[in-house]
């Protein structure tokens, strides 16, 4: 074989010919990846630890879902004229 056609490479020659090493675009976007997974990471955490702390209110027993609401009681024309004269309903005192 002839000399000149043969290409034997070094031990410093990786074969991808004249790249730069590092290139400040494709770094900054590693960066912005790995930023954005460890955010999604602690997310999926913080999802975690409010999904078991809504499971725990609801088979608690101290959620409102099963509670009967509160009923406001009526009163009649006489009973309302009573809590007027006794002063006990909210009356505007100037």
């Amino acid at each position: 074989m002839d000399e000149k056609t043969e290409e034997k490479q070094t031990a410093n020659d990786t074969g991808e010919g004249n790249k730069p090493s590092s290139t400040p675009l494709i770094d900054e976007t590693n960066k912005a990846a790995q930023r954005m997974e460890e955010a999604t990471e602690a997310q999926r955490i913080e999802n975690d630890r409010t999904e078991q702390l809504i499971m725990h209110k609801r088979l608690g027993g101290k959620s409102e879902g099963g509670q009967a609401p509160v009923e406001k009681k009526e009163i009649d024309n006489k009973e309302y004229a009573e809590n007027i004269l006794a002063g006990g309903l909210n009356v505007k005192k100037e």
